[in-house]
């Protein structure tokens, strides 16, 4: 069930970048975000830990914006 939703969010998200250049901006620079996220918890040996603080940074980033 959650892989679905997940693959129709993904789609709706790739429609729309291709549709619209400032959304398109948009992912791109969360994708580039997400990549320097994911460097970062490789790099680190509690990478458990290292996750959990990426997403504590995202969350309180996502509340922040409300």
């Amino acid at each position: 069930m959650m892989s679905v939703l997940l693959r129709q969010i993904a789609r709706y998200v790739s429609q729309k970048a291709a549709s619209d250049p400032e959304a398109r901006e948009k992912v791109f620079k969360a994708a580039r975000d997400v990549v320097e996220e994911a460097k970062q918890i490789a790099k680190n040996d509690d990478r458990a830990y290292a996750a959990g603080r990426a997403f504590r940074r995202a969350f309180y980033k996502l509340q922040s914006n409300r």
